[in-house]
């Protein structure tokens, strides 16, 4: 298993509101020291973490945590590829076969699963 610390992750598809998945997830990545960079559609401030509204050229990036719409990902896809992370997880709602078939034929694991729910249970670093 892993040490959380050392598993720099993207959220892509962040959102500046408070109530939504994508911002407790930051919330909560933060919470637990994981180094973490994100991508909004507007510019702001999630915990300590500066959104970039840009898609950016990351180094070193473990997971890929998606909270993006399947019908929104299209453009998304050669870059996440791009990262070569080390996984892609798929929060609910954002499961897509086209994705996956293209993760698989790139040899990057991907996992359905809700990034909260992996933190609070201590299943993040597995």
């Amino acid at each position: 298993m892993q040490d959380i610390k050392d598993i720099k992750t993207l959220v892509l598809g962040v959102s500046l509101k408070e109530n939504r998945y994508s911002n407790k997830a930051v919330n909560m990545l933060r919470e637990n020291d994981v180094p973490t960079v994100a991508f909004g559609l507007k510019k702001g401030k999630v915990a300590d973490v500066t959104l970039d509204t840009e898609l950016m050229p990351y180094k070193d990036i473990h997971t890929v945590s998606i909270y993006i719409g399947p019908q929104n990902q299209q453009e998304y896809y050669d870059y996440v590829i791009g990262l070569n992370p080390k996984r892609v997880i798929f929060n609910p709602g954002t499961e897509n076969e086209e994705f996956f078939q293209l993760l698989d034929e790139n040899n990057i694991p991907y996992q359905l699963a809700c990034t909260l729910v992996l933190l609070r249970t201590g299943q993040f670093g597995i």
